[in-house]
């Protein structure tokens, strides 16, 4: 389906579209065929359309990045370290809403013109239901990061694009934005640079969200499950009880979430089943962090838990906490 030539004639792109679109073979049960399936026959677009992207005026725009609000001041300077790093291999990068709209995008001074040609650029929109299959459209109907080569666009006028998306989830797992980064040109045909680039942009859509998500529970205790992959962002945020108040999508799917897993004690998530009370447990956990906090300091330790220090020996002798001294905790029990 990536094939636009073969023995010297050019294949007529609609009309492999609307073949595969057609067909009950395995190929035609692939995730591009399912795009091309949703932009023909839901979407109702025609692969032949010749009409560029549709574009918003400037204040539809300034209210969209208004309603991304945190998200988008966070993605800014992110955007400019991808462009940094791509740039200068002939690629844009865009930032879109969960509409598909492109509320930035950054590119080299003499690509500009070119990429705003193909409708590259801030106010164009770019989802599936406008533009069929592409690289933000995509992206944001299956919830996953695409690359989109050549042809797999649906629209045969976008043949000459070469488009990287990854999404970016909010704080409350909702999808929200997407990153991609997008070419027009041939060059890279093994992949190589390819492969770079798609790697690039997932792993700074999962910056952004992670950095959103530590802004949003700043107050807060943030875990990271140890199971996950080092570029992951699965991150759980608890309060000052250990009550879980928080997770990214990642930390959803890896720990098997659900929304009623929100308000549970963190012990319950990590462990995906309810863990037993106990009051001595709890206990004997906060008389060890007291002591901790205090470098051992068992008086100082008294005094941060509001208590009397023969009361702390004896309570550390109940529970079986080495460090006070026993003559003094026997002497107090024989006191009561």
């Amino acid at each position: 389906m990536n094939q636009f030539e073969r023995n010297g004639r050019e294949f007529n792109h609609a009309h492999n579209v609307r073949n595969a679109v057609e067909s009950a073979s395995s190929a035609a049960q692939s995730a591009l065929t399912a795009s091309w399936r949703r932009s023909l026959l839901f979407h109702k677009l025609d692969p032949d359309t010749a009409s560029r992207p549709n574009r918003v005026e400037t204040s539809v725009l300034r209210q969209a990045s208004d309603r991304l609000g945190r998200l988008a001041k966070i993605a800014t300077p992110r955007l400019d370290r991808i462009f940094n790093v791509v740039g200068h291999a002939g690629c844009c990068v865009l930032f879109a809403d969960s509409e598909g709209l492109i509320i930035e995008h950054r590119a080299k001074p003499a690509d500009g013109a070119l990429f705003g040609q193909w409708g590259l650029s801030s106010g164009s929109i770019w989802s599936e239901g406008n533009e069929g299959t592409n690289g933000i459209g995509t992206c944001l109907a299956e919830q996953r990061a695409v690359a989109v080569f050549g042809h797999e666009h649906f629209h045969a006028r976008n043949a000459v694009m070469r488009c990287m998306g990854a999404p970016i989830f909010d704080e409350n797992a909702a999808l929200a934005a997407v990153i991609d980064i997008s070419t027009c040109s041939n060059a890279d045909s093994n992949g190589n640079m390819t492969a770079l680039i798609a790697m690039v942009v997932s792993d700074f859509a999962r910056k952004i969200e992670s950095e959103n998500f530590r802004e949003v529970f700043r107050d807060c205790r943030v875990v990271m499950p140890y199971e996950q992959d080092a570029r992951c962002s699965a991150l759980i945020a608890v309060n000052q009880y250990d009550i879980v108040v928080g997770a990214t999508r990642s930390a959803r799917q890896l720990l098997g979430l659900s929304g009623n897993m929100l308000g549970r004690p963190l012990a319950d998530v990590l462990a995906r089943e309810r863990q037993s009370s106990d009051l001595q447990s709890a206990e004997r956990a906060e008389l060890h962090r007291a002591i901790a906090r205090c470098d051992g300091n068992l008086s100082a330790a008294a005094r941060d838990l509001g208590i009397g220090r023969a009361t702390l020996y004896r309570r550390m002798n109940r529970l079986g906490i080495a460090g006070a001294p026993e003559s003094f905790c026997f002497a107090a029990d024989r006191s009561n």
